[in-house]
């Protein structure tokens, strides 16, 4: 987890600077000195290859200060975007924590959105690379036996602490299907990779790829004759036993449940299409909502024209009655001179 999120948060050339937490990390380690400068990406290829765990923390303390912060992010992070239900982590390199968890199929999970990620893929499938540090330089050798002894092998990591025993999370690629697998609290290393193997022998041997929706494909179907309601964006595909035709269906929200003799798994998800109806619904409801919107203007340009003319009548009336008081004195004026005389 803490490789994924490294490569996505930040930039692969970030300089990272080691700190003396990190220097004297438990475990096993790439040796980093205090206050020696790596790139992020190296830092991930330590962490892959040679579970370094100095790494880890090096990774965790670059990017939110901390390893507590950093834990906090991937528990966001597996439950947010990749979706796992019963994982909590409490540092970045796996160490032993009373509080720490996690399944075969979270893993599983955590697993497959990693390697959809190129650079991850590359770092993961990497058997070997010279590795030259201010205190120790040596060839980083991949752990993950797997790699160059299983056809088609991919990647992923393999780990061991007392608690959690030898674990695998492994995969391989044959034709246009790729498998994952995991192995936990495995006896010991033969036990763990002689499983491994035989997991994805069986995988191979009796799944297949099937495509279930082509990239611009409409569902409902239009044999059906329904109106279409869903558009898959690109290619989605399933992994089913080998022969069976599993049943399909689409949920409201365009999410793709398939039912096959294993049980049922969501496949991917259809983006939803504006129908006809809908379409033709929203002018009328956007006109209505504009003249709801407009009413109220209307109100106080009408409001305003009344007491326009209100005003204009009181002041025509004012100069009607200034006319007529000037009028009426002139004419008594008029009328004392004539009678003087």
């Amino acid at each position: 987890m803490t490789g994924i999120i490294a490569l996505e948060v930040a930039d692969p050339q970030d300089i990272v600077t080691v700190s003396k937490e990190a220097r004297h990390e438990d475990g096993t380690r790439v040796y980093l000195a205090e206050g020696e400068q790596l790139t992020m990406e190296r830092l991930v290829y330590a962490l892959m290859l040679n579970s370094g765990n100095d790494a880890a923390t090096a990774i965790a303390e670059h990017i939110d200060g901390s390893k507590e912060a950093f834990a906090e992010r991937m528990n966001r992070f597996v439950k947010e975007t990749v979706g796992t239900k019963n994982t909590v982590f409490k540092n970045p390199h796996g160490l032993p924590d009373p509080e720490q968890h996690t399944t075969a199929a979270d893993m599983a999970l955590i697993a497959r959105y990693a390697m959809q990620n190129e650079s991850f893929r590359r770092i993961v499938g990497t058997p070997s690379m010279p590795w030259s540090g201010e205190e120790w330089e040596s060839r980083l050798v991949n752990h993950n036996k797997l790699l160059g002894t299983y056809e088609g092998a991919t990647g992923v990591k393999n780990g061991y602490t007392n608690d959690a025993g030898f674990t695998l999370v492994g995969s391989a690629a044959r034709g246009d299907m790729e498998l994952i697998g995991v192995i936990m609290k495995a006896p010991n290393d033969k036990a763990l990779y002689d499983d491994m193997t035989a997991m994805l022998d069986y995988g191979f041997a009796s799944f297949e790829p099937m495509r279930l929706f082509s990239e611009g494909e409409q569902y409902p179907y239009l044999a059906t004759g329904e109106d279409p309601r869903f558009q898959a964006d690109e290619d989605i595909w399933a992994v089913v036993p080998k022969g069976e035709t599993p049943e399909l269906s689409v949920g409201d929200d365009g999410s793709i449940t398939v039912k096959t003799s294993g049980g049922e798994a969501v496949a991917g998800k259809l983006r939803p299409l504006e129908t006809a109806a809908a379409a033709s619904a929203a002018p009328e409801a956007g006109a209505a909502a504009g003249g709801a919107a407009d009413e109220p203007a209307r109100s106080v340009w009408k409001n305003g024209f009344m007491v326009l003319w209100l005003l204009l009548n009181v002041f025509i009336a004012w100069i009607a009655r200034r006319l007529y008081v000037r009028a009426r004195t002139r004419k008594m004026e008029y009328a004392q001179k004539y009678w003087r005389r």
